[in-house]
C-alpha cells in the first residue's frame, strides 16, 4: 500500500495546527514533561516493536494564553525500533529521532482530565527500514499522530495515553509502504 501526502497537505496541516495552537492551562499542559512509550507496528507479518524517550515542550505562539482547552507543545523523542531483519535471519535494531508539533485539546473547554492530540512532524532513522515484508526508501521520514488520553494526579502531573502513529517518507521516493503503529504513552509533567 502506498502513501501519498504532497508537501501542500503537509504545509496545510501545519498551518492548521499553528492556527488553532495556544498555551495550555488546566492539568498542567504549560509545563514540561517527560515520557516512556512503547508499542507495535499494525502492518501484517512484520512484527516491529517500538520504543521511545521523549519530552513534550508547551509553545504558546503569539503568547496567546490559554483559550477553551487547546494547547500546543513540541514532541521531541528518541526511539528504537526492532525488526526482522530484510534477510529473514534475526532481528535488527533501528534508532529513530524526531519532532512532531502537537495540537491537544481538552475536553469540557480544558476542565476535563480527557484530552485528544493530533500532531505532524518528521523523523530520521540510523538505517532505511528494511524487514523481508516491508521496505522503505528513505531514512527521513513524516509522521503523523492521533491520540486520546487522560490526566491524573494531585495536579494532573501524570498522563496515560493511547497513540495512532503513522510514518512514511510522503512519497519523496519510491517505494513508500509507509507503517502504523499502536503506542501506550505514560508522560511525567514537572
Amino acid at each position: 500500500m502506498t502513501t501519498k501526502f504532497s508537501g501542500v497537505r503537509v504545509a496545510l496541516g501545519l498551518g492548521a495546527l499553528l492556527v488553532c495552537a495556544t498555551q495550555a492551562l488546566a492539568y498542567g499542559d504549560a509545563t514540561p514533561g517527560f515520557y516512556v512509550e512503547g508499542g507495535k507496528a499494525l502492518h501484517g507479518g512484520a512484527d516491529t516493536d517500538a520504543w521511545a524517550l521523549g519530552a513534550v515542550l508547551p509553545w504558546s505562539p503569539g503568547g496567546a494564553g490559554v483559550v477553551n482547552g487547546r494547547s500546543f507543545a513540541w514532541d521531541l523523542f528518541a526511539s528504537q525500533w526492532r525488526a526482522p531483519h530484510e534477510a529473514g535471519d534475526g532481528r535488527r535494531n533501528y534508532v529513530q529521532l524526531g519532532a512532531i508539533a502537537t495540537w491537544r485539546y481538552r475536553f469540557d473547554q480544558g476542565s476535563s482530565p480527557w484530552f485528544a492530540e493530533a500532531g505532524i512532524g518528521g523523523t530520521v532513522m540510523n538505517h532505511v527500514y528494511r524487514t523481508p515484508e516491508r521496505s522503505f526508501s528513505t531514512a527521513f521520514q513524516f509522521t503523523e499522530v492521533l491520540g486520546l488520553g487522560r490526566s491524573f494526579g494531585e495536579r494532573g502531573e501524570h498522563e496515560l495515553s493511547v497513540r495512532l502513529q503513522h510514518v512514511s517518507n510522503g512519497g519523496i521516493k519510491k517505494p513508500n509502504p509507509g507503517a502504523n503503529f499502536v503506542r501506550l504513552r505514560y508522560l511525567y509533567r514537572f
